[in-house]
């Protein structure tokens, strides 16, 4: 299954942050702590370099991340050229407090009473973008929802005499190019629910954790995983809950529920759903798989390839 959401509103979303960036000096971009490079918005990075902005990276839900990859993603961002990441927490006011000094590094022509440095903060849908700018303003500016795409429009706020800040609407881009982002961006509910399977999204998110953090599945649930595989995994904790659909059979559609859920809200533990090797591995693999398909049509003989293009 690929998973694709791009509602209507983000067409002119992104055409009016085009228009904005034209007038602000840094970029602020909210990502997910736990799936850092599959909630960056691609588009956000072009814009930006076509305005040649710098970035302030912010691995936000740090909280609920795992601190050895957190670390790992912070190396990674911060080796790039215009680049500082930080990872914190939203609802911690004393990180979020620090932000338009981290800003005003990026804008060392800033640094005056002259002009007011101008930031945009900018991500996708649910990364706690809302709960950020509410903390930065002080006050309950934007709308927190636990469904995405809350904020719909642009404004500019005014943190002090130096500093302003423009709050945008969470975007996503057009056309999720690798399928795993589209089920990690799901699991972590940055995609409505409307465009989505949770079972499909729950196993998942399943057969990851049994890779990577089985000892967390099995101290929440209170069972073996061992051999297990995510479909297993979910009818488990179906048994184990007492879930039942009718008939009396295990109810995987409410287990799924839960599994997403408890990943959601942190419950399971500290997770991450990448790390730059495992994302490098990734894109390693998609790109040897998008070379073999290529293959065989270039692997035809030459009098074959003409004969087809004859036909043709």
């Amino acid at each position: 299954m690929s998973i694709q959401w791009y509602p209507g509103h983000m067409t002119s979303a992104r055409k009016k942050a085009a228009e904005t960036m034209a007038r602000i000096d840094v970029v602020i971009e909210v990502v997910d702590a736990r799936l850092p490079e599959a909630s960056t918005n691609p588009m956000v990075h072009e814009l930006r370099l076509h305005r040649q902005r710098p970035c302030l990276k912010i691995l936000n839900k740090a909280d609920l991340a795992d601190p050895v990859a957190t670390k790992a993603w912070l190396d990674y961002y911060n080796r790039q050229s215009g680049v500082k990441a930080v990872a914190l927490t939203s609802k911690n006011h004393g990180e979020v407090a620090r932000i338009p000094a981290l800003c005003q590094s990026l804008a060392p022509h800033r640094n005056d009473n002259v002009k007011q440095l101008r930031m945009m903060i900018m991500g996708i849908p649910n990364v706690g973008k809302s709960t950020l700018m509410n903390a930065l303003v002080r006050r309950k500016i934007a709308k927190v929802g636990d469904e995405p795409a809350v904020t719909k429009s642009q404004q500019t706020y005014e943190l002090s005499v130096r500093h302003a800040i423009t709050d945008t609407p969470g975007m996503m881009w057009p056309k999720i190019e690798h399928d795993s982002d589209g089920f990690m961006l799901a699991a972590s509910h940055a995609i409505g629910r409307n465009a989505v399977n949770d079972d499909e999204v729950a196993i998942f998110l399943a057969d990851l954790l049994l890779a990577r953090y089985p000892a967390l599945l099995a101290a929440r649930y209170k069972f073996p995983v061992d051999g297990l595989d995510g479909v297993a995994v979910i009818e488990s904790v179906a048994k184990k809950r007492g879930f039942r659909a009718r008939g009396g059979e295990p109810d995987f559609e409410k287990a799924a529920s839960v599994v997403l859920q408890d990943y959601r809200d942190g419950v399971l533990g500290r997770v991450s759903l990448e790390t730059p090797q495992t994302r490098a591995a990734m894109l390693a693999e998609a790109k040897a798989l998008a070379q073999s398909r290529a293959a065989p049509a270039a692997a035809v003989p030459d009098g074959t390839a003409a004969a087809s293009a004859g036909e043709a």
